[in-house]
């Protein structure tokens, strides 16, 4: 026969049911929060770079790859058709004027340079000869001119015998008609002679002065000859340092081949590239930071090069302090053409969160997680990015990479 359970043993019933009621519910809540951690993207704080939002002043630039180079350096070219015969100083030698550096093979400009000399010793000879022959055919004509005036004389003495007869009766008018047109076509060959001789003294002038001007051409390719194979034994005007050396013996060069480069390499320069995209943005003056090894040096373009080869424009920038311990021949650097300066605006540093556009997802790091959000950028740098909206200065940014996370709102970020 069933018995009614006591008070106190429903009243343990009820409380081992609801033990166990809560026992599930909390249960499941581990379960669910468990679960939720697990969908919860996560980042390893080890995974990541931060930074500082800050306000600040930063140059706006355009970053183009340099090259180290000597702020002078003299190409010297061969100034004969010769073939090398030995190579005096090794590359990286320092050289001083007059010091020689290449000797040429000088056998075939010395047989024409002493072919030229023939030539003019040849022309000389014609001069002479050409002398006599003119002042020859000048002589004939003043004889003939002198004969001629006697001639004239004699005619004028014998009309003027005729004109006598004729008044004092004794000859006639034809006779000195006669001696009138002789005498007259003896002045007009003596006048012939006169101009004859005038036009040979101007043609030897002439002859003369074509050969002269023949010799003196002469004289001067003989004189450059002979001062360029005074300069066959290549070497240098200034002092310097040997950068490179034709050192292939025996091999013909041609006249303006290069041969040597000599080079201060006391002072430097900057050769830069970038894309043409930007060649409009470049102007002669415009300041440069070149940043060599981690020293960063100021300067400003000094030559921007007119032609596009390949997709890039070249230019040129010297520096301030050209003379830099960190500065060597060949080097690589970062040059950066600053296009603006600005003043007091919210910065974080650049890396490689930052995609180039004007508006990009970031995510700021705040009571361990990362927030995603909406910035607005303005200008940049190598160093340092501008943030116009939607982060405030002192805001934790992360910069490392996080375009895997672009469309999550929230990371949780485990240590």
């Amino acid at each position: 026969m069933d018995r009614a359970l006591s008070t106190s043993t429903q009243n343990r019933r009820q409380r081992r049911r609801w033990l166990v009621g809560a026992g599930l519910l909390l249960a499941l809540a581990a379960t669910l929060l468990a679960f939720r951690n697990v969908l919860q993207p996560t980042l390893e704080r080890s995974t990541i770079l931060t930074a500082t939002t800050e306000t600040g002043d930063m140059e706006a630039s355009l970053t183009a790859a340099g090259v180290i180079i000597p702020a002078h350096e003299a190409v010297i070219t061969s100034p004969i058709q010769s073939t090398i015969r030995r190579v005096v100083v090794p590359v990286g030698s320092k050289v001083q004027p007059g010091q020689i550096i290449v000797e040429l093979d000088r056998e075939l400009t010395t047989s024409a340079l002493a072919k030229l000399q023939d030539e003019q010793q040849q022309n000389r000879n014609k001069n002479g000869q050409l002398q006599l022959t003119l002042e020859k055919a000048l002589n004939d004509l003043r004889s003939q001119e002198q004969v001629q005036q006697v001639k004239v004389r004699s005619l004028q003495s014998a009309l003027r015998d005729e004109q006598y007869l004729l008044k004092i009766g004794g000859g006639t008018s034809e006779s000195v008609r006669q001696a009138e047109l002789s005498l007259k076509v003896a002045q007009l060959e003596l006048r012939r002679l006169g101009e004859q001789i005038r036009n040979q003294r101007a043609a030897n002038a002439a002859d003369v002065r074509e050969l002269g001007f023949t010799m003196q051409i002469q004289d001067r390719s003989i004189g450059e000859l002979a001062g360029k194979l005074a300069q066959a034994n290549i070497s240098s005007q200034k002092p310097g340092v040997l950068t490179w050396v034709n050192e292939d013996l025996g091999s013909t060069v041609q006249a303006g081949d290069p041969l040597a480069r000599i080079a201060d390499l006391s002072r430097f320069r900057v050769r830069a590239t970038i894309s043409d995209a930007y060649a409009d943005a470049l102007h002669l003056g415009d300041p440069v930071i070149v940043r060599v090894n981690g020293t960063d040096l100021r300067g400003s373009i000094s030559t921007v090069s007119p032609a596009v080869d390949k997709g890039v424009v070249t230019f040129y920038a010297m520096l301030t302090q050209d003379h830099h311990s960190a500065l060597r021949s060949n080097l690589r650097a970062d040059v950066f053409v600053i296009t603006k300066a600005l003043h007091n605006v919210v910065r974080v540093k650049n890396g490689s969160f930052y995609q180039g556009g004007k508006e990009q997802p970031v995510f700021v790091v705040k009571d361990g997680k990362a927030i995603r959000r909406i910035a607005q950028f303005g200008e940049s740098n190598l160093d340092f990015v501008q943030i116009t909206s939607g982060v405030q200065p002192g805001e934790q940014l992360i910069v490392s990479d996080t375009k895997d996370y672009a469309d999550t709102p929230e990371l949780l970020i485990q240590n």
